[in-house]
Formats: structure tokens, sequence, C-alpha cells
């Protein structure tokens, strides 16, 4: 099947209906909402099975589930949860997320498609690219801009496959992942009820962020299995090949290499792993999830280009296993967010995020301290005489909670006199 779907772009359909024949397009969500009430653990290890054995299968599943679903699973109103979410995790419908656009890439607060309320309906404009699902999807989740500048005047929107005014380029050509349709959208006075906001009007970023971290743990486990992949391909050539009167795995150089793509694989897994567990727990995981993101996809491409290396030139030909992998793991260090923007995210969550105005000074870089009498408020009373301006003064002081009831010799040195 992968690489049927590789040679001849063909929309890996049958494995998404087997998929959701199997109950697991609503894998980690709850039972009560239409999901098999599994982890999100769970969830990722099927990501990374999916993906070793086709990562185009992979980023579909991984694009319905973990992209798609999530808004409305967590933001969605329970007309949207009814409506939508249901079908979508019993796997009658497949889910797409489209927010990139032409200039709006890693720069969420650049997105220009527009959505104007007009009575009891949004009519909304612009154009998405990049979009995993489209022209398959029967619902997708929107992002689109209702006031203001930036991030802050951005909204979620559910739009149906065939609501007028939608309208899907042919597949776009690409380097790997060929068996995963990718469309451009354009809107073209779309007009939807107002009830398919998700959320309120500026809750945009908040879910797309929010939605992201989960979806950067679905890359990295899709990575992880294009790396694992890899890595058994490295291992059958080294098995199978004979140089020299022996087979390649008794080069010691080679044999380090099989043990660095085992290691990488291994820690890009365990990494993944940790990241979702921290998820199924309650707790923050946003570094995490860029730092599972960023270090398995790194290490796909690693052992990909290992893999084509270790087969030599049958590694290189068109059609081969190594070659396939080596096309499909680039991917993954760009979409998601790239691994730069990654990067960023975890200096972020280590060093503080960088203000826009502030010259690049972190915004929680460590401040000068406080005087120990409190922050001079610059406020001199000038009215009335002395008497009356020491009384306005004492006012002021008793106002911000300063106690006056208990005093010392007004002889008492300074330096042992309590502040």
């Amino acid at each position: 099947m992968a690489e049927r779907c590789d040679e001849e772009s063909l929309f890996c359909g049958e494995s998404v209906r087997a998929l959701a024949d199997a109950g697991f397009m609503g894998l980690p969500y709850p039972p009560e909402q239409g999901g098999r009430g599994s982890s999100y653990e769970s969830y990722v290890r099927c990501v990374e099975r999916l993906s070793k054995a086709c990562p185009s299968v992979g980023v579909t599943y991984a694009t319905h589930v973990g992209l798609a679903c999530h808004p409305l699973h967590a933001f969605g109103s329970p007309m949207q949860k009814e409506s939508f979410l249901r079908p979508m995790l019993r796997g009658d419908k497949l889910g797409a997320f489209a927010l990139t656009e032409p200039e709006a890439g890693s720069d969420v607060g650049a997105i220009a498609t527009t959505a104007e309320l007009d009575g009891g309906f949004y009519v909304i404009n612009g154009h998405k690219i990049f979009i995993t699902n489209a022209g398959r999807a029967d619902i997708y989740i929107l992002f689109a801009r209702t006031g203001g500048q930036g991030t802050e005047g951005l909204s979620a929107f559910v739009v149906c496959s065939d609501d007028a005014g939608l309208l899907i380029s042919a597949p776009q050509r690409k380097m790997g992942i060929r068996g995963a349709q990718t469309c451009e959208l354009f809107l073209r006075n779309l007009c939807i009820p107002a009830d398919r906001l998700i959320g309120r009007p500026g809750d945009g970023f908040r879910i797309a962020m929010e939605t992201l971290d989960g979806g950067r743990l679905g890359i990295a486990a899709q990575a992880v299995g294009i790396a694992d992949a890899a890595f058994d391909e490295a291992c059958v050539r080294l098995k199978e090949r004979r140089q020299f009167g022996r087979t390649l795995e008794h080069f010691q150089g080679l044999r380090w290499k099989a043990a660095d793509m085992w290691a990488k694989v291994e820690a890009a897994r365990q990494l993944t792993l940790y990241a979702a567990r921290l998820r199924d727990g309650g707790k923050r995981f946003r570094a995490e999830a860029s730092a599972a993101k960023l270090v398995a996809s790194e290490a796909a491409v690693w052992c990909a280009s290992e893999a084509v290396q270790i087969c030599g030139g049958s590694g290189y030909l068109q059609g081969s296993v190594a070659e396939r992998l080596y096309r499909d793991a680039k991917i993954t260090t760009i979409y998601e967010g790239t691994n730069e923007i990654q990067r960023v995210v975890i200096a972020s969550h280590l060093l503080g995020r960088l203000g826009k105005s502030s010259g690049g000074e972190s915004r929680s870089a460590a401040k000068k301290p406080a005087p120990i009498t409190g922050i001079r408020k610059k406020t001199i009373f000038r009215e009335g005489d002395a008497a009356q301006q020491v009384a306005d003064l004492v006012a002021a002081l008793k106002k911000d909670g300063h106690d006056f009831s208990v005093g010392i010799p007004m002889d008492t040195p300074i330096p042992q006199a309590e502040r």
C-alpha cells in the first residue's frame, strides 16, 4: 500500500476506512462524545505504528484525530459536539485543520482570511494553503480574522465541505507523503451560520496553539515511525549484503551506524511518550511536545539518510524503501511548526518570551528588585500647610496598608531602626 500510494500519489482512503471500521478515529476522546476513551499515549503509539508502515496514513490519521477533533472536543458547543464531533469520532466524517496561508505560516498572527458577522451568519473570504486532507475531508476547522490585528483578532469556525463558497484546488504535488492529500482552499463569500463559531470571537489563537501542542505529538510519533522503518531497512541490508567475503554487519563502522540509529529512534520514542503521559496526567506539556517533535523529526531525517547510505546505490533508486522514507521524513521538520519554531517554544519555556517592543529583552527576565520601602508613587502633596500635607501623606500611606500603630523613639539611630 505504501509503495502504491507513493508511486501513484493515491490517497490512502482504504486504510482510513479500515481505521474507522475498527473504531480508531476517536481513540483518545471520551465515550460520551463518541470516542473510545483511550489515552493520548495509546494514540501516539498508534500513529507511530501506522507511520512505520505508511507515513501518509499516519499523517492523515493524525490530522483528523489530533488537529480536527480537538478544537470541537475542548471548545465546541453542545450542538457542535453532537452535529460535527460525534460523526468524526465514529469515523463517518473526516476532518481537516485549515490554518496556514500564503503569508501566514509560522506567523499565525498574519492570517488575512476574514469572517464578517452579517446578521446571523459569518461571511468568510480568504485563501488557505498546504491543508492536509483537503478535498477528502467533510469538516474543516478554519481560522479567520473577526476583528483586530495580530493574534487577538482570530476566531475558529466549522466549515463543511458542501458549504457554498468553498473552492478546493487540485491536489498539490509533493516530495513525499504522497498518499496524504494536500490542497489549497479558496473562500469566496462563504456564508455559514453564526453558531459555527467555535468558542468566542477572538479565541482562535488560543484554540490553535492548544491544538498544535497535541498535534505536534502526532508528528513526533509519525517521525519515530519513519525513523524506525529506516532503521529496520538498514538492518536488513546489513545482514544480507555481502562485500569482501562477509556481510556488512561485520564491519565496525556500519555497526556503529546501526547503534546510533537505534539510540536516536529510542530517544525520540521515549521523549514522545513522556510528553503524551504528561498530557494524559493533565500537566503542562507544551515544551515537551515541541522537544519531542524537534528530536523525532531530526532523527527521522538522519536515520533515513543513513539508511540510503547503507543501502548504497540501491537505496538511491526511485521506488526503494529507503528512498521513499528519505523523501517522507523531511516534511516532519516543517509542518506543525518548523523546527526553528520548536526551538523558539522551548527557549521561551526555559528563558521566558521575548517582548516585541522591549529591545529583545525577555518578558520574564529578572528585573531590578523593588525598594524595601515599596515602589515610589511619585505623588507630591502640595495643598495646605505643612501639617495638612503630612496628614494627607499619612492618610495615603494608611490606605496602602502601612501600619502606624507602632512607633520608635525619635532619637533611634537609623541603622538600628526597622523599616
